[in-house]
């Protein structure tokens, strides 16, 4: 994923199918509630964040008399949030438990630790539900961390409340760290919010941002959620020993931005947006012959099943190309190959008709060409 991101960086599209965040505010949006005195030094209350931010962070994950601000560290996004509980629970020859697809950031490291990695995979004939039987099956004695997304990244499934419950007793019974990324909860479009684990396991890890469901992800501002005070205390030691990342301005901007009444409206207009473009996306799939997909149940982003032949390397990258000038990740990111990522993110102006013509006429070019070959070849 991080390679072909950097080798795209430079092809500035016309069109991008695939926004993963919702519609990204100004900065003016939160100028009247900063002070424009404010020292740009660390925030001088508490090294493990603003406490009012991580008031706010335990109310919007439901977590509120639950967890304490105690339990919160705030990170420079979720991804720091999973680097520091991954780097510091994992060893050398340990197992960790992942799914498939799922987000690339736990197998990097693990592959970096020299841990046991053994993925639970996804299947898209299931609804790319989690199959919890071989879960099990591969959570042996030994296990050292247990990492899911959920709503799961990138297919868009949803493990309900029972289905982390069960998890929890999976995990409870060989004493395993449960670590679940949520950058997408709150975008839920089939069925409620699922319950965050921090506030149903002992070793129950929660990891979220500020960066998809608000479109805040220029922050850098995230968090980690754990009951565990040594578990906490060892990743503020290590995030002081690494990134010692004390981002004031995106403490101060995420406060504003999770403050109740103002989250609740920010949120609701992502869902609006997210829900429009979500039912746009499905309509313009059902008028193509060489695509399908499952449609998520909950965040931006979902994988579309190319047809035989054609690989997603070799479609971005012709896609990013004259005429079409469109953005889209392959599906090879997540090692399925024969997928593209397809997103909703974005709002009302990512202009994603444009880009869905452009995919569309990809298609048909594609199959124009493959047929010329079968024609005039031996």
């Amino acid at each position: 994923m991080f390679e072909y991101l950097l080798e795209t960086t430079d092809a500035a599209p016309d069109a991008i199918v695939g926004f993963s965040l919702s519609a990204s505010p100004k900065l003016g949006d939160y100028l009247p509630d900063l002070n424009p005195e404010q020292s740009l030094d660390w925030n001088s209350r508490d090294f493990r964040g603003l406490p009012e931010l991580r008031e706010h962070v335990l109310a919007q994950a439901g977590l509120t008399g639950i967890c304490t601000p105690a339990d919160v560290l705030i990170t420079a996004g979720a991804a720091e949030a999973n680097f520091l509980s991954i780097m510091q629970l994992l060893q050398p020859g340990e197992r960790i438990v992942m799914e498939t697809p799922g987000w690339p950031q736990a197998e990097v490291l693990a592959k970096a630790k020299g841990a046991e990695i053994v993925k639970v995979a996804r299947s898209e004939s299931d609804g790319w539900r989690l199959p919890l039987d071989r879960l099990a099956a591969d959570i042996t004695p030994g296990t050292r961390i247990i990492f899911l997304t959920n709503p799961n990244n990138p297919t868009g499934d949803l493990m309900t409340a029972a289905d982390l419950a069960e998890v929890v007793a999976i995990a409870d019974r060989v004493g395993a760290w449960l670590l679940v990324d949520e950058v997408y909860a709150g975008l839920e479009w089939a069925g409620p919010r699922a319950p965050s684990v921090a506030g149903l396991y002992a070793r129950g890890i929660t990891t979220g941002s500020v960066s998809k469901a608000l479109g805040l992800q220029g922050l850098r501002t995230g968090w980690m959620i754990c009951p565990d005070a040594e578990h906490m205390r060892d990743a503020l030691i290590l995030r002081e020993n690494s990134s010692e990342i004390m981002n004031i301005m995106g403490e101060l901007i995420a406060e504003i931005a999770l403050r109740p009444a103002r989250y609740a409206t920010a949120l609701s207009r992502a869902r609006l947006e997210g829900a429009a473009n979500l039912a746009q996306m499905n309509a313009w799939i059902a008028t193509q012959d060489l695509l399908s997909w499952l449609p998520p149940k909950a965040g931006l982003i979902g994988l579309a099943r190319l047809p035989e032949g054609l690989g997603s390397d070799a479609f971005a990258r012709m896609l990013l190309a004259p005429p079409y000038r469109t953005f889209l990740l392959p599906g090879s990111a997540y090692d399925l190959p024969g997928h593209i990522r397809l997103g909703v993110g974005g709002g009302a102006g990512v202009r994603l008709d444009d880009g869905l013509d452009q995919v569309a006429l990809g298609l048909k070019d594609w199959q124009r060409t493959r047929s010329a070959i079968r024609i005039d070849g031996p």
